[in-house]
Order: C-alpha cells, then sequence, then structure tokens
C-alpha cells in the first residue's frame, strides 16, 4: 500500500491534563521521529509496541515521552504510525509537534486521519462519520447509534441489496446491446418484487431519521407561557442549579436560556423563554418573537399556566393558540399550592401535569412524563437509526428513484428509461457508504472532524 506524506496532530483535548497525545501516521513516520527521540531504534520495532524515551532538539531536553509504534496495515490509518504520549502541558505538546515538523511532517488538517482510513478501505464513509458522531455523542442511545453504525451495521444491511440492484442493473443494460433482437434477461417481476423489498428496507430508515435527530442533538423542549408562570423557576428546578434570573417583575427574561439534562439515555435540551404577552417594550418584544420561533423548532413545548391566577377560559384560549401553531405541547399547572379548585379538578380530569416549580413538587412527575412521550425513540437492541442528514436525504432520493422504476415497470416503458432510474438509486445508495463520493464531499465531511482525528 502506498502511504501518504507524514501528518502529525495533537490527539488528545487542548489544555492541561495528566498526558497528552500526538499522532503521526503516513511514510516515513518512524524516521522522523527518531530525529527527536532518544531510545529504540522505531524501524525495527513490532506494531504495537510502547517504547520509553526522551524528546530532545538542539536547544535541549523537552519530555520523557511512551512512544508507539503501529506497523501498516494494523493502525487506525491502515500506515505506519506513531503515537507519542508526553505530560499534558500544552507547551510540551506543542514543542514537540513543532519539533516534529521540523523534523519533515506536516499538520494535519481536521479529520485527516479518520480520512485516510477511510480512503485505505479502514471502512466506509457511513462508518467514518460514526467516528464523529460517538466523539459527540451527549447520551446513551446516541452512544449505541454511533457504536452500531461504526461497527458496520448500516453498511450491511444496504450493501446486500445494492448488490441485488447492481445484479438487475446489469442485466437492464445487457438487454440495451441486444435491443433489436427484443430479448429479456432481467425478468420484470423479479425486479419489481426485488425493488418493493429494497423500498420496503428504506422506508423506515427514512421514518427513523426524526427519531434519530432528536436522539443525537437532544429532545428540543422549550418552557414557555405568560410572565409569571414560574418558567424560570422551572427551570433552575429541572437544573438543580440557578441557571436562570427568578424575579416577581413580568418580562425579566428577555432571551433565550438553555440547558440540557440527562434522562434515562436522552439528552433533555430545555430551554426558557421570554413571557408571551403584549409588549410595547420593543427589546422584550424581540425576545417574545424568538419565543415564538423556538416554539416552531421544538420537539416539545412545556406550556405553564399559573394555576394561582389564571381562569378556565383562559386556559382554553391559550391551548387554543398552541393548537394553531402546530407544535407537539404538554400543558403544565404551576403554583398548585395556590391553585382555585375547579381550575386544579379540570387540569386533574384532562391529564395535565400539575407542579408546584418553587417548592420542586412533582417535578419528578414531570419528568417521567416527558419520558413517556419520547418512549419510542428508543431503538432496538439490532436496530438502526439514521441520524445524518446526509445519509436521510440520499435515502429519499433512492425511495424516489424506486418509485420511478416501478411506475416505469407498470407502464411498460422501454429499459432504457427503467436502466437510468436504476443508475441513479444505485448512485444514491453508492454516495451514503462511500462508493461514490467527490473530492468537495469528504473535504466537506472530514473537515467537520477535530484536528488529530
Amino acid at each position: 500500500m502506498k502511504q501518504l506524506e507524514p501528518i502529525v496532530a495533537l490527539a488528545t483535548v487542548p489544555g492541561v491534563s495528566a498526558i497528552a497525545v500526538i499522532r503521526l501516521s503516513g511514510e516515513g513516520c518512524f524516521e522522523i521521529t527518531q530525529k527527536v527521540f532518544q531510545g529504540k531504534k522505531l524501524a525495527l520495532q513490532p506494531s504495537h509496541s510502547a517504547h520509553f524515551g526522551k524528546i530532545s532538539t538542539v536547544d535541549g531536553l523537552i519530555d520523557e515521552v511512551l512512544v508507539t509504534v503501529f506497523r501498516t496495515p494494523s493502525s487506525f490509518t491502515k500506515e505506519d504510525s506513531v503515537e507519542i504520549s508526553c505530560h499534558g502541558s500544552p507547551l510540551i505538546a506543542s514543542k514537540i509537534i513543532q519539533a516534529l515538523i521540523q523534523a519533515g511532517a506536516r499538520l494535519a488538517t481536521p479529520g485527516e486521519f479518520t480520512k485516510r482510513a477511510f480512503l485505505n478501505g479502514r471502512f466506509d464513509l457511513t462508518q467514518a462519520e460514526a467516528v464523529a458522531d460517538l466523539i459527540h455523542a451527549e447520551n446513551e442511545i446516541a452512544h449505541q447509534s454511533a457504536i452500531h453504525q461504526m461497527r458496520g451495521g448500516f453498511k450491511r444491511e444496504l450493501e446486500a441489496l445494492r448488490q441485488e440492484l447492481i445484479h438487475f442493473a446489469s442485466l437492464v443494460e445487457l438487454e440495451l446491446d441486444f435491443g433489436e433482437e427484443d430479448v429479456e434477461f432481467a425478468k420484470r417481476d423479479d425486479l419489481r418484487n426485488m425493488v418493493l423489498r429494497l423500498q420496503g428496507f428504506i422506508k423506515p430508515l427514512i421514518d427513523s431519521f426524526q427519531s434519530g435527530n432528536v436522539i443525537k442533538n437532544g429532545i428540543r423542549t422549550v418552557i414557555a407561557g405568560k410572565p409569571n408562570a414560574g418558567k424560570s423557576t422551572l427551570l433552575n428546578g429541572l437544573l438543580n442549579e440557578e441557571r436562570a434570573i427568578v424575579s416577581e417583575i413580568p418580562g425579566t427574561t428577555r432571551d433565550v436560556i438553555e440547558d440540557v439534562i440527562h434522562l434515562e439515555g436522552l439528552a433533555i435540551r430545555f430551554i426558557d423563554t421570554a413571557g408571551i404577552r403584549d409588549s410595547q417594550d420593543p427589546i422584550e418584544a424581540i425576545g417574545i418573537d424568538r419565543t415564538f420561533q423556538e416554539m416552531k423548532k421544538s420537539a416539545l413545548v412545556l406550556y405553564l399556566v399559573d394555576l394561582s391566577n389564571a381562569t378556565l377560559d383562559d386556559v382554553r384560549q391559550q391551548e387554543a393558540r398552541l393548537k394553531s401553531m402546530e407544535v407537539p405541547y404538554l400543558i403544565v399547572g404551576n403554583k398548585l399550592d395556590l391553585a382555585d379548585q375547579t381550575l386544579a379538578e379540570y387540569f386533574t380530569s384532562n391529564q395535565y401535569v400539575t407542579i408546584c416549580a418553587k417548592s420542586k413538587l412533582n417535578l419528578e412527575g414531570l419528568k417521567t412524563k416527558i419520558l413517556s412521550l419520547f418512549q419510542g425513540l428508543k431503538p432496538t437492541h439490532d436496530g438502526t437509526l439514521v441520524t445524518n442528514l446526509r445519509h436521510y436525504q440520499h435515502l429519499v432520493e433512492t425511495q424516489a428513484a424506486l418509485d420511478r422504476v416501478l411506475n416505469g415497470l407498470a407502464l411498460k416503458i422501454t429499459g432504457d428509461f427503467i436502466a437510468m432510474d436504476i443508475r441513479q438509486s444505485l448512485y444514491h445508495l453508492g454516495s451514503i457508504t462511500g462508493e461514490i463520493s467527490s473530492e468537495d464531499l469528504l473535504d466537506s465531511i472530514f473537515s467537520r472532524f477535530c484536528i488529530g482525528k
């Protein structure tokens, strides 16, 4: 395997730590490291072996380190690679990287190590993207979804059906070579059944994107309601800290305040917003407009009603407004300790949640209710969730191309048009896993990775 030019980067998070790890990969990385490493001759050492020594330059000793050797093809990039573990001082790490660059390495671009792993066949594009998802996973379900994808679950499920489609495409293309002889190599009933089978596999993946996107990015839960309904108090109670300013003066919250808690593996992203009312204050009006924007983007609106001064008609009007916005919502009655009995009974009969945010009464019940609304988001043990917008878009395009194939078969159109739609579906399937890719696409995907990965 031909190796590319040597690259180097910090593989651990920048900042002070116990240790830092510097990664090199590419042709001549052993020799480059040896120029600054005082210890065993690295080029003679077996793969996956670690060696103690010192990193020095003409200016003197930089640090005592542990150097781990990885030989092609048994490394992450499938190239010769070195990992240097040093003390976690940013100054030390910077000096070692600088010394390695002076010795002949180049500073890696974001995601370049993973890009090389993909180009060298370590994994397909979905698995490479799963590496980034794994690094950024904020909850257990996102973690498990990324692990499943990184291990090739998505790839395996697509590949078998894609190969069958390639087989039919080749038969249809072969028919075109014998166009004047009116032969049929691809049985139309078999092709139709195969397309239906492929669509039956793709549709659940498309349908899973909404859930997958929520799991990956957290459940956006907007806390909304009139001024002084107790929104900021509720946010503080849910987070167990004084995150938002609480005041009896209406209009205190003028911008969105956001924070996350984790409940049973799900990240709930709570967003406190400005109270909804007619306001002549231009700054407050901007905050209220942002409240409506956040509500429209949310996966759930927790709409707080102040039970101490609301009326039944008022509650019904507020709920009618929520319905007209067509957003998922949960009405929550706050200040239960001060509630009118008629209003409290109305909330109970409608199975609304009632709390007292100030004393944290029934906040656990509220969390349980929120979780119950999103239980369906949890994937099965071996299920695949689509969490990547790029994958989703290509799956939608694949499904549309396959619809055209079925329509063409029903209308008995000529094989050249059927072949065109099959090629389109294959193009989009191949774009997901990276069989079909452009340099611009790869640059865009891997530029989102951190440097050193």
